[in-house]
């Protein structure tokens, strides 16, 4: 009985001296992981994006030569100068009044408030709106 508690503990020391630690080692490189991973975790991570922007304004700049960007300036400069005339003819050149205004598509209901004039802008053609508030 002797030796066999002798052998039955030298078998458990065996096994229980083949044990190691568990040790932790990240795979993304910005947690300290291997920097050769990044390339493929980058890679994984653009493939797997729903979200492209393929209209983003960044896109449409770098698309536009020199004579489509001067021609854009050029509208806006234009629908500028008409929205300023048919503001001005509308409203004076005095202070914006309450009420409701339409402007084509676009309907304009002035409040004062007092926050200071709260202008609510509705586009009829396709039911965008849109709040301003002018502070006092």
């Amino acid at each position: 009985m002797k030796t066999f508690l002798i052998m039955l503990s030298f078998i458990s020391g065996i096994f229980l001296g083949y044990s190691q630690q568990f040790v932790y080692k990240p795979i993304n490189p910005a947690f300290g992981g291997d920097t050769f991973n990044y390339q493929w975790l980058l890679s994984s991570a653009n493939a797997q994006n729903q979200f492209d922007d393929k209209n983003s304004v960044s896109n449409l700049l770098d698309n536009l030569n020199s004579l489509d960007s001067f021609s854009q300036s050029l509208n806006r400069q234009v629908l500028s100068e008409l929205s300023r005339k048919l503001f001005e003819d509308q409203f004076g050149e005095g202070d914006i009044k309450p009420g409701n205004y339409l402007f084509g598509s676009l309907y304009l209901q002035i409040t004062s408030t007092a926050q200071g004039l709260l202008i609510n802008i509705l586009d009829t053609s396709n039911g965008d709106q849109s709040e301003v508030i002018i502070p006092k």
